[in-house]
């Protein structure tokens, strides 16, 4: 698959004149269409709805546009519950998923009519204390431990995760809930990480769909929804093809006609609660070259850093990169793209093959818009950088400004010697 940038150079040209690099571009086009597709996808389902995760782009004009389609959010801190009431999500629009979670946290959920997604079997006391009750309506996240698998290999290792319940405790949390007076539950779980496969879903709804089907049976418990969680991944390598969100709700819808429907659970809603998919290949990092350095290899280094985007430096990620204005140019030159961070591993690129850079070149560093702006930090005094909206009719808004030194600063408000910069 050949990555493109949703941006022309033309169009960049004239971004940077008002907005200097770095910055985070979004794709509004290529939103909408993802949006609406995935909703065509699960259309078989009633209930089906999307919960988009906030932690991985959280910005209010992103959040309404998914509105749009249906989608609700799914939270895991209070700042993020605060922003989805903001943006107009209430009572179920909006799902909890946190973990180690502070009471207060649970109150908040509660006080918006949010859906709570328990973590731990030992969270029920918490949310009883805080609450003073258990909700009508909860979700309990699984854990089946063990390695996940399917056919090209192991996918990941549940067992190793901190998240989620064991299937013992799984029975015992719905027996508990349900004596305390809940009455509609949710299954949650998420066993993978950015799945590049069709299969993920599918063998995921098929483990969760029998799991269901017990704890109806052995607990008399109503099970509303269940959430099938993140995990479907992006082609971040120009190799890799695409997930087809179409085949994989299908494979979903199989497996619901043939584990529910035979037992009687017909009406259960399918949730999703996707970040990458949903954000990821529609927002990109720019940044100009503006430094070269030449000693035991060849270095380019950019205006951005991993503070902007932190992705390869955490993780050894690969983000694909476009010099803007020579998509045909050979990629006859070897080079570590490189920021500004006192840190070896604030690199964007290790010997990557590109064209010859030249300093002042645009670089489009790929699929950012899912986990780019929303880990950024403030390392070495790093300031993040604006967020901007490639509008459909291509305009460009800016839906974040780039932070100042005065926001750096801005929590030394009562220290004199300071006062100066605030």
């Amino acid at each position: 698959m050949e990555k493109k940038p949703f941006v022309t150079k033309a169009q960049l040209e004239e971004i940077v004149k008002e907005y200097p690099t770095p910055f985070h571009l979004y794709d509004e086009k290529g939103i909408r269409e993802n949006a609406e597709n995935l909703k065509k996808a699960f259309s078989w389902n009633p209930g089906f709805r999307e919960y988009f995760a906030v932690k991985a782009t959280p910005n209010p004009y992103i959040l309404k546009i998914l509105q749009e389609y249906g989608c609700g959010t799914d939270c895991s801190s209070a700042t993020e519950l605060m922003m989805s009431d903001a943006c107009g999500f209430s009572s179920h629009d909006i799902m909890f998923s946190s973990n180690d979670t502070p009471t207060e946290e649970f109150k908040l959920c509660n006080d918006l009519g949010g859906i709570i997604n328990l973590d731990d079997i030992t969270h029920i006391g918490f949310v009883e204390e805080a609450l003073g009750f258990i909700p009508k309506t909860i979700s309990c996240r699984y854990n089946p431990g063990g390695v996940f698998e399917m056919s090209n290999g192991i996918m990941d290792n549940p067992g190793d995760a901190k998240y989620g319940m064991t299937t013992e405790q799984m029975f015992e949390a719905y027996r508990i809930l349900k004596g305390k007076g809940a009455e509609k539950f949710g299954i949650h779980a998420f066993l993978a990480s950015n799945t590049v496969t069709n299969e993920y879903y599918p063998k995921l709804a098929g483990e969760l769909f029998h799991l269901a089907v017990r704890l109806k049976e052995e607990t008399g418990v109503h099970i509303a929804f269940i959430n099938l969680s993140g995990g479907v991944g992006i082609p971040y390598r120009p190799e890799q093809e695409p997930n087809d969100i179409f085949v994989i709700a299908d494979g979903v819808h199989k497996a619901y006609e043939e584990i529910l429907i035979p037992a009687g659970m017909g009406d259960v809603a399918i949730y999703t609660e996707m970040g990458r998919y949903m954000l990821g290949p529609y927002g990109c990092l720019v940044t100009k070259a503006i430094h070269e350095k030449h000693t035991y290899k060849e270095y380019i280094g950019v205006d951005a850093c991993a503070a902007n985007l932190m992705r390869p430096a955490m993780y050894g990620a690969y983000h694909h990169i476009t010099v803007m204005g020579k998509e045909n140019v050979p990629c006859d030159h070897k080079y570590d793209v490189i920021g500004s961070l006192c840190e070896n591993n604030d690199k964007f690129a290790i010997d990557r093959m590109l064209p010859e850079i030249e300093m002042g070149d645009l670089l489009v560093i790929h699929d950012a818009g899912a986990h780019g702006f929303s880990m950024g930090y403030n390392y070495n005094g790093k300031l993040r950088s604006a967020e901007l909206l490639l509008k459909e009719d291509g305009t460009v808004q800016k839906i974040r400004r780039a932070e100042t030194e005065k926001d750096y600063f801005a929590t030394l408000d009562e220290c004199e010697f300071m006062k100066k910069y605030l």
